[in-house]
């Protein structure tokens, strides 16, 4: 091979290799509070999953004798004011407030990640627009602003989390942007420039798959945050239509009865509350064994 052929060769990209994967496992292994949140997480999201076949009674059966009942052999974590029971509900809520918060995110993911790569690679007038558009959505509160949307399209989980996803999206695209304006400055990307190696190419073979340290922890984050927020809107009456339950609205129906049934309030605030110290404590984990500081440190 000769000299000129060789330095045409593209070069390759940093990869993930057998041995760096190896070595992330091994860091976020020994990280005790990220795979006991792990485990926690997982709990909850299988719980939830597997809610028709675990729950001891359908989540809209009514039993007007037992209404308010504290919990007992037959009904664990008691009932609301309709008979219904808790822990059947508290489950079946699980499911819909945690695929809520997935879906948000994936629309965040959708435009966020794709304008961030648009805007940091190719800087100039592209970024000074879209990163001027990003500002303006940033300047309001993300609960605020989804109520807004929601207002302009109608009350439901779909539009309460698809509010959700263009409120985050923004964020997300501020996150992508900025690792992108970092890793078009590295040597393998400018020699892939220098051959004429197509712009798509380098935006997905070699920015892409170098920025996913800061996304994926702001992807935990804001999973999180997605999570609060659909509570926060379903607690409103503008996320989750009853009688279909979710932690946000069943938070919401047990403040009427505080008073009388304080529980009603505390299982599901704890779940909501669990669960996003969970994406927290995964985020937390996910930054210090992939983040390049660790990484040097090996």
């Amino acid at each position: 091979m000769s000299a000129d052929t060789a330095m045409m060769r593209e070069p390759s990209v940093q990869r993930p290799t057998a041995p760096g994967i190896k070595r992330f496992l091994r860091r976020f292994a020994s990280n005790k509070l990220a795979i006991t949140a792990t485990v926690l997480l997982g709990v909850l999201i299988t719980t939830s999953l597997a809610a028709p076949l675990l729950a001891p009674y359908p989540p809209e059966a009514i039993d007007v004798v037992n209404r308010l009942a504290g919990p007992s052999p037959e009904h664990w974590l008691g009932t609301d004011s309709l008979g219904r029971d808790t822990l059947s509900r508290l489950m079946h809520g699980g499911r819909v407030s945690l695929a809520a918060a997935a879906f948000a995110v994936s629309i965040a993911i959708t435009f966020g990640v794709p304008l961030g790569l648009i805007a940091g690679y190719l800087g100039s007038w592209v970024d000074w627009i879209m990163g001027r558009g990003a500002d303006v959505l940033m300047t309001f509160p993300a609960v605020i602003l989804a109520i807004a949307i929601i207002a302009a399209t109608g009350p439901g989980l779909v539009n309460a989390m698809a509010a959700l996803g263009v409120v985050y999206a923004p964020r997300l695209f501020r996150v992508v942007r900025g690792a992108t304006l970092a890793v078009r400055e590295e040597t393998y990307v400018e020699a892939s420039v220098s051959i004429g190696t197509p712009a798509y190419s380098i935006v997905t073979r070699r920015v892409l798959p170098n920025i996913l340290s800061p996304l994926l922890v702001q992807i935990s984050l804001m999973l999180a945050a997605a999570l609060l927020a659909e509570a926060a809107l379903s607690l409103l009456g503008l996320g989750v239509v009853p009688p279909t339950p979710s932690w946000g609205n069943l938070l919401g129906r047990g403040f009427t009865e505080i008073r009388t049934t304080p529980l009603l309030v505390w299982f599901p605030g704890i779940a909501i509350a669990l669960a996003t110290l969970c994406f927290n404590l995964i985020g937390d984990g996910l930054r210090d064994s992939l983040g390049r500081e660790t990484r040097k440190g090996d």
